[in-house]
């Protein structure tokens, strides 16, 4: 009995979330939109010297149902299926670096999360986190960039995302029938992640693989200072920003549609973060732009990734050789081994029929 008004509830919920749909759409992009416009409004949100004690979006604004703990939880589970779907670079010489770096930023930023960096074995140039502080950097990336301030600047925006908990707050945004499941966001860091997580095989679920242009703004905004605070170049994400471009430019039309719709525009986010550099943060003399160690990790891991590619050619290159032996008949059979062999292929001597 319990069952059956349980299901008749739930039936008449979903009925009335169909047929109030539209009106609470509206209702909810209008909510949407002044919490976003109040991010830029938020107390402290340009004062570099309070970076760290901020409210930046984790407990403010819209809802957020999303405990830290529970994001946690979750990004541990995305990060497994990440890790088992996906190849990791495994050289301990990288791996520390770019962990150095992105804990060298994290510590630098708003959220106090401990952060999981890990590099992934792909060419695509991205970079993606999951709720709770799991980053992920693919190779394509870091050979992409031509200086540390450059990656530094796409590590930002990562943990920009994490330190606004975007992921919980968008989630929370979600519908009823959305908020049934548990949906990732991948994050771009600057990039088309979309279309190149898409091509990259991640196994993350596709229909959650997009992210608010207002919330993408937000981590350029927090990751552009986040890495001037580490004493970075600012200018490096901007530098990468026309890198992607260019990236973009190339790829299909179909798919360029789909990145577009969901991410800002690269000219825009050139064009506004340069204004937030010029208005927000002060002009240094002295800035990080490079480091020996960052063309040290680069060169290594581009031999890495050129000895993989090499054995994965040779492998695919490589015919299957098999030994045949003859049953006599003229025929050569395909030797079996030595659990159901047919025999070994040494010689057999056979007299011919007649000859005594």
């Amino acid at each position: 009995m319990l069952r059956k008004i349980f299901a008749l509830s739930l039936a008449l919920i979903l009925c009335a979330n169909v047929s109030f749909a539209a009106s609470d759409d509206e209702k909810d992009k209008s909510k949407d939109s002044k919490d976003d416009d109040s991010f830029y409004h938020n107390a402290g949100i340009n004062d570099l010297g309070a970076i760290g004690t901020r409210n930046v979006g984790c407990n403010r604004g819209l809802f957020n149902w999303y405990s830290l703990d529970s994001q946690v939880k979750m990004g541990q589970q995305f990060a497994q299926q990440v890790e088992n779907s996906s190849h990791l670079i495994t050289d301990p010489v990288v791996n520390e670096y770019i962990n150095r770096l992105g804990q060298n930023l994290a510590r630098n930023s708003d959220t106090h999360l401990p952060f999981t960096i890990k590099v992934l074995d792909t060419e695509d140039p991205n970079a993606f986190s999951l709720p709770g502080g799991y980053m992920f950097v693919q190779a394509g990336i870091i050979l992409l960039a031509d200086d540390e301030s450059e990656l530094a600047g796409v590590m930002a925006h990562e943990i920009g995302h994490v330190a606004a908990c975007h992921i919980a707050r968008q989630n929370t945004r979600g519908t009823l029938a959305s908020l049934a499941m548990i949906p990732v966001i991948v994050m771009t860091g600057g990039l088309a992640g979309i279309g190149i997580n898409e091509a990259a095989n991640i196994a993350l679920p596709a229909t959650f693989m997009k992210f608010s242009r207002n919330f993408e703004a937000q981590a350029d905004y927090l990751g552009v200072q986040y890495a001037y605070k580490a004493g970075y170049d600012p200018n490096g994400m901007i530098t990468l920003f026309e890198k992607i471009g260019v990236i973009i430019e190339k790829r299909k039309q179909s798919l360029k549609g789909s990145i577009e719709a969901n991410h800002p525009q690269t000219p825009d986010r050139i064009e506004k973060t340069q204004h937030e550099i010029a208005t927000i943060l002060p002009p240094r003399d002295q800035y990080i732009v490079d480091t020996s160690e960052f063309q040290m990790v680069k060169k290594r891991l581009a031999l890495i990734m050129k000895h993989r590619q090499l054995n994965d050619k040779e492998n695919e290159q490589n015919p299957d050789l098999r030994r045949t032996v003859d049953d006599g008949s003229g025929n050569p059979q395909q030797q079996q081994d030595g659990n159901g062999s047919n025999g070994d292929d040494r010689p057999v001597i056979k007299r011919k029929p007649g000859n005594q």
